[in-house]
C-alpha cells in the first residue's frame, strides 16, 4: 500500500496525511488491500466497482466514483499476456488496484521527471496516460523499419521465413490497435466528466491524451495496411516466380514433344522404312531436331516466354 499527494511533484505521504489532506491523492492498492480496507479510504464507493477478471482498457460513471480497468500489452511482444489494473476516481483523488507492480513503475517516472506549476488530478490523469504510451511512437516506428526490410527481402527473393515475419507484426498491430481503441475510449469517458468530479478548464487534458492516442492507433492502422499490402506482394511475387517455372515446363514440353514423336515413330523399326537404308538417314533425322530444337527457342523467344 502506498500513498502520494499530487503537490508541486508527486510526493509520498503517509497514510494519516494522505487521508486528511486537502491536496489530490493517490494510492496504489493491492486487491486484496481495497477489499480490506475501502471502508477507510472510499467509504462512500462500493468496492464491487473493480472487477475480478480484467480484460480490456474501459472506464465507467457511478453515482458516487468513476471506475475503470487497464489493459497494458507488452509492448516487446504485444500479443503475449497483458498487465491488467484497475482504477477508482472520486472527487479526493484516484486509487489503483494493481498486483502487478505496473503502477508503481508509472508513478516512479512521474516523481522523477515531473514539475507541475499547476497541481491538479487531471494533469496527474494526463502525466500517468502518458506513462502508458510513452515508447508507443519508437514501438510503432521498429514495425515500420521490419515491414520496410521484408519488402526489401520479397523484392530481392531472399528466402526467409517473411510470411510467418509478417503474421507476427499483424498479430501484434492488431493488439496495439485494440489497445488504443481502448484507451480512446477511457480518454472520453473522462472527459465526459459525468459525475462532474474534474475541473471544465481542466478537460483539455483528457483531450489532450484522446488526439495523442488517435494518431497512434491511425499510426498502427497504416502500418497494419503496410503489412497487408506486403502479403499481397509476396503472394503476387510467389504466384510470378511459379508462373516462370511453368512457362519454363510448357516451353520444354513444346520443344521436346516433336523430338519424342520422333523417336516413337523411327522406334517402329518397319522394314520399308526408306530412311534406315539410307547413309544419310541418321544424320538427316539429328539435323532435323537440331531443326526443331532451334526453332521452337526461336518461336517462344519472339513470344517473349522466354
Amino acid at each position: 500500500m502506498k500513498f502520494y499527494l499530487i503537490d508541486s511533484v508527486l510526493r509520498d505521504s503517509s497514510e494519516e496525511e494522505c487521508l486528511n489532506s486537502e491536496l489530490p491523492r493517490v494510492i496504489v492498492l493491492t486487491r486484496k488491500e481495497w477489499e480490506e480496507t475501502t471502508d477507510i479510504i472510499m467509504p462512500e464507493v462500493n468496492r464491487n466497482r473493480v472487477p475480478e477478471n480484467i480484460k480490456n482498457s474501459r472506464a465507467e460513471s457511478h453515482f458516487e466514483c468513476m471506475s475503470g480497468t487497464f489493459s497494458v500489452p507488452d509492448r516487446e511482444k504485444p500479443s503475449s499476456a497483458k498487465k491488467n489494473f484497475a482504477f477508482v476516481v472520486d472527487p479526493s483523488g484516484i486509487v489503483f488496484i494493481d498486483d502487478t507492480s505496473l503502477v508503481n513503475t508509472y508513478l516512479a517516472k512521474i516523481k522523477e521527471d515531473t514539475q507541475w506549476n499547476h497541481p491538479c488530478l487531471e494533469r496527474f490523469m494526463y502525466d500517468f496516460a502518458d506513462q502508458i504510451i510513452r515508447k508507443d511512437t519508437d514501438v510503432l516506428e521498429k514495425y515500420e523499419r521490419q515491414l520496410g526490410e521484408i519488402e526489401k527481402d520479397i523484392l530481392n527473393e531472399h528466402n526467409n521465413d517473411r510470411l510467418k515475419r509478417l503474421s507476427r507484426i499483424r498479430s501484434d498491430l492488431r493488439e496495439m490497435r485494440i489497445h488504443y481503441r481502448q484507451l480512446l475510449d477511457v480518454s472520453q469517458q473522462l472527459e465526459e466528466n459525468a459525475n462532474g468530479f474534474f475541473k471544465g478548464k481542466n478537460l483539455r487534458y483528457f483531450g489532450m491524451v484522446g488526439d495523442r492516442v488517435t494518431r497512434l492507433y491511425e499510426l498502427a492502422s497504416s502500418l497494419k495496411d503496410y503489412n497487408n499490402q506486403l502479403n499481397d506482394l509476396f503472394v503476387a511475387m510467389t504466384d510470378q516466380k511459379q508462373n516462370r517455372i511453368m512457362t519454363a515446363l510448357t516451353v520444354i514440353t513444346a520443344i521436346f514433344m516433336p523430338l519424342t514423336l520422333i523417336v516413337g515413330w523411327y522406334g517402329m523399326n518397319f522394314v520399308y522404312m526408306p530412311e534406315l537404308q539410307s547413309p544419310y538417314g541418321y544424320p538427316a533425322v539429328i539435323l532435323g531436331s537440331l531443326l526443331i530444337v532451334v526453332g521452337g527457342l526461336y518461336y517462344f523467344h519472339r513470344k517473349k516466354w522466354l
